[in-house]
This record gives structure tokens, sequence and C-alpha cells, in this order.
């Protein structure tokens, strides 16, 4: 996708004017540290992509994918003081390179400054971007509320987890392409066309995720694989295992994650590995993964853009659920 080395040269520089000197320097440290950790990029570039589909320049849309690129990274300073996780992208998260109440003052600054990015377009812009980017704020918290309560529910099923998924991570998604497609003035329709081929790209993307947590390659992957098992997280794989396992499988299973068994965590990960193969687990994800690539190429044919510019779309849905990091 070279067409994103543009995006990421321009975007890049937007960001560290945002990160120049702000004071107090405890307040604004943590967020610079944070954004300089990095990461794909890919929701601001889907803001800029999306805006350039319909006509306007992306530096038109630099101020909305700003927003979405630090109010993304706000969710991630307040999930990790949640999870209560040491690093971030290989490095120290901030509230253990700080401390917790700095992580979440810092968290909430960002929280504020997504929205103030939005305050350069005129008022009709405004008025819609803001509103879009407030639905998505809560429903981001309404799954992260899920995703927390499903950690000590002890049945769960696959629709919900899929729901759960869909407000914690796809409606993102689906907002920084709406948004780009606001700023380009795209009709009502190809909105919500292009918002739902948000969707199910974003649900793709995390079904993705789950898959190369534990069948991926560390060293591509970027971080421990197997490390969504050894937290007892109940991803696509258990739900979809849980489907064809025999009952000796599932009460194994059941009983590896979330059944307070003291076990050697390489162990753990081998075994729950196991369990997902016999059951074809993997595979039913896969199938799973391109089921929700259809949904989004049904969206994507409803978009009033040429050909060129869905398949820049194309491209990047092929590249984000086959990526292998």
């Amino acid at each position: 996708m070279n067409f994103f080395n543009v995006y990421q040269q321009a975007f890049e520089s937007a960001l560290e004017d945002f990160n120049q000197d702000k004071s107090p320097q405890n307040l604004y440290q943590p967020i610079e540290y944070l954004l300089d950790l990095g990461g794909k990029r890919i929701r601001p570039f889907m803001t800029l992509m999306a805006a350039e589909a319909y006509g306007a320049t992306f530096e038109k849309a630099m101020g909305a994918a700003m927003a979405v690129e630090v109010f993304h990274n706000f969710t991630l300073m307040h999930d990790d003081i949640m999870d209560k996780a040491t690093l971030r992208r290989g490095k120290t998260t901030v509230h253990e390179k700080w401390d917790v109440n700095t992580a979440i003052l810092s968290g909430d600054a960002m929280l504020i400054k997504a929205f103030q990015f939005l305050e350069t377009y005129p008022n009709d812009i405004f008025q819609q971007l803001t509103r879009l980017l407030s639905k998505t704020a809560i429903e981001v918290c309404e799954g992260q509320q899920y995703d927390i309560d499903f950690e000590t529910r002890p049945n769960t099923s696959e629709e919900e987890y899929i729901e759960m998924i869909r407000l914690k991570t796809a409606v993102l998604v689906g907002c920084a392409l709406k948004m780009g497609a606001i700023i380009g003035k795209a009709s009502e329709r190809d909105q919500q066309a292009i918002y739902y081929f948000g969707i199910q790209l974003g649900l793709a993307f995390q079904l993705q995720d789950d898959y190369l947590d534990t069948f991926g390659d560390q060293d591509t992957f970027g971080k421990k694989i197997g490390g969504d098992i050894l937290m007892e997280k109940k991803t696509i794989l258990y739900h979809l295992a849980l489907k064809t396992a025999s009952e000796s499988q599932r009460k194994i299973l059941q009983s590896l994650l979330g059944g307070n068994i003291q076990m050697d965590e390489e162990e753990k990960i081998i075994k729950v590995k196991a369990l997902f193969d016999e059951t074809a687990a993997p595979t039913a994800t896969r199938d799973l993964i391109q089921h929700h690539s259809h949904l989004a190429d049904i969206e994507l044919e409803k978009l009033t853009i040429n050909e060129d510019q869905k398949n820049h779309f194309r491209d990047l849905k092929s590249w984000l659920i086959n990526r292998n990091y």
C-alpha cells in the first residue's frame, strides 16, 4: 500500500507539531511518549484515504485523522491501567513509567484534545464530526465494560463476543472512515456504506488479531504468542472450539481457561492450542474472517467512487486480514 507512504510522512509531521513542548510537562510528556511508540496508524490513514476518495485533499482531513489517533491512544492509556499491563508496543506503559494518577489525567487530556482537533472545521462539518466521535466514544466505553464483565462471567456466547469487539474495536474503524467521507461531503448513503464497510473491516481486523495471538509467529507478531491464553481471554477461537468440541474436550478447555488450574505457562499454551487444533477452531476463525471480509465487500460496492479508489480499499482490506503482525 504505497499510497500510505504519503499519508505517513504528512501525519508524522502533524504529530510532531502536536507534540511540541507544552506545559505542565508532567501532563503532556506521557502523551508524547505514548504517541511516539508508533503503531500501525491505520485509523487516521483511513480518514485521510476516505476524504481523498470523495475529492477532499488529505490535508483537509488531517485534523480529523489526528482526532481519531489521539482518541485511540487515550483508550489504550486507560486500558493499560485497567489491565495492569506493564508493556505497550514493547515499551513500559505510561502508568508504570510514571504512575496511575498521571496516566488517568494525561488520558483525560487526550480525550479532550481529540475533540479540540475538530474545532478547525466549519460548523456544519464540525457538528457532524463531533456527533460521530461522541457516539463512537460511548460505544467504545460500552465495549470495554462488556470485555471486563466477560472476564468474570462463566458463560458468554459467540454473539456476545462479536458484539463486544464491534463496540470496542470496529466502531472506531467505521468512525475513521466516515469522518473522511463527511469531510469529502459524500452523500448520506455513501457515509453509511463506508461506515458499515469499516464495521465489517474492524471485526475482521480483531478476529485476525485473535488468531495471530495464538497461531502467529512471535518474531513477526511482535509479542509473546499465547498471551490471550495466559490471560484466560475467551476469544473467538474459544467460542468456535466449543461449537465442535466433545464433552470431554469442552470440560478440559473450560477448566484451562477460567478453571483456576495451576500450570506451567508454556504447558498451558500448548494444551489450549492443541484443543483449538483438534476442534478446527483456527480454520473456523479464518472462515469467519472471510465472512466479514465478504460483508465489507458488499458495502464497498455501494460507494459511488471509481474502481481505482475502490481498489485502494480492497488492498487495505486484504492487507489487514492477511497480515502477520
